[in-house]
């Protein structure tokens, strides 16, 4: 191995993996929701925040949508 390496002359290039790098967000949730994926994530010997993000995808590829009934006003 050598003590240096000249990369003075080395090509950049675009990092393959950018587009798939994970965007850090803030979002509020329920703290029973929080402790209903923390209990998951610990029977699955996962991170709860990786396992809401692949319930998330999961969403995402199944096309699921939400469906919100408001309650009626009178």
């Amino acid at each position: 191995m050598k003590a240096e390496y000249d990369l003075s002359k080395m090509k950049a290039r675009t990092n393959p993996y950018a587009s798939k790098l994970k965007k850090p967000v803030t979002i509020r949730l329920s703290e029973d929701v929080v402790v209903y994926f923390k209990r998951m994530a610990d029977e699955a010997g996962v991170p709860y925040q990786s396992l809401i993000n692949l319930y998330l995808r999961d969403c995402l590829v199944q096309n699921r949508k939400v469906n919100i009934n408001w309650p009626q006003t009178a």
